[in-house]
């Protein structure tokens, strides 16, 4: 399939151990006290079946990461983007990572709604992904999402990598699928206004549908913001499977 890989700034950066990750800490988990952060660089992989994806689910962890992480990396990458789509897809991420040391995009050209159907190929660009980056973070679909493209990037994901941490975003939709999250990243009022403005502005081709609107963004940031221990107004949520203490 026909791909599209825009590097904007490269600079390797060491990768980080299990227990170097584990002071990062940038969740939340429900039932305890926050985890102090640690100032170091991330690896940072973000998976999205489509264009808006990721901002979605997790642009404003990836804006306050960037921020609280100096000389973190980012790869990131959207699997069905064609058209107007694609040049939404490449201008908003280089938005939402403009404070990386280091980005590469990519944009693949599958086929949307049809990812369970191209899984042979769907599957070989997901075994070249390791030779990309090492990531301390992945960030991709929920396993329990209706929509058929998620979950097959869900379960590729963890097919791919099973020695990394994978925090499972959440969009919302008609299907309702929203669950019970477990691990939480508070956000400031300034990041989660930055998120929604950023979705609204660089999303052209979506603010036709009933739900792409402001406060549908706002309003599960309120609800994770009300679930999640911190004091912030606003949270996004994750549902973390696997996590390792050492």
């Amino acid at each position: 399939m026909g791909s599209v890989e825009a590097t904007i700034r490269e600079k390797r950066l060491p990768l980080l151990t299990i227990r170097d990750l584990l002071f990062t800490a940038l969740i939340l988990v429900k039932t305890s006290p926050p985890i102090q952060l640690a100032r170091r660089p991330l690896n940072i992989l973000c998976i999205g079946a489509h264009a808006d994806d990721i901002e979605i689910g997790c642009g404003g962890t990836i804006l306050r990461l960037l921020e609280t992480h100096p000389g973190s990396r980012v790869v990131w990458v959207v699997l069905t983007t064609r058209g107007d789509r694609k040049k939404e897809a490449m201008k908003s991420a280089a938005v939402f990572l403009r404070g990386a040391a280091s980005t590469k995009l990519v944009t693949k050209s599958f086929r949307e709604s049809y990812l369970p159907y191209q899984g042979k190929e769907v599957k070989e660009y997901f075994d070249t992904l390791p030779h990309v980056i090492d990531p301390d973070l992945i960030f991709t679909h929920y396993r329990h999402d209706f929509h058929q493209d998620h979950r097959v990037v869900c379960e590729l994901t963890w097919n791919t990598f099973r020695n990394h941490q994978i925090l499972e975003y959440e969009i919302p939709k008609y299907d309702g699928d929203l669950g019970q999250p477990n691990l939480y990243m508070p956000l400031t009022d300034e990041v989660s206004r930055e998120k929604v403005r950023l979705l609204m502005e660089g999303f052209s081709t979506q603010r036709s549908k009933r739900w792409f609107t402001e406060d549908t963004f706002y309003g599960l940031l309120r609800i994770r913001g009300i679930e999640s221990p911190k004091s912030t107004k606003y949270a996004e949520a994750f549902y973390a499977r696997k996590v390792v203490l050492e």
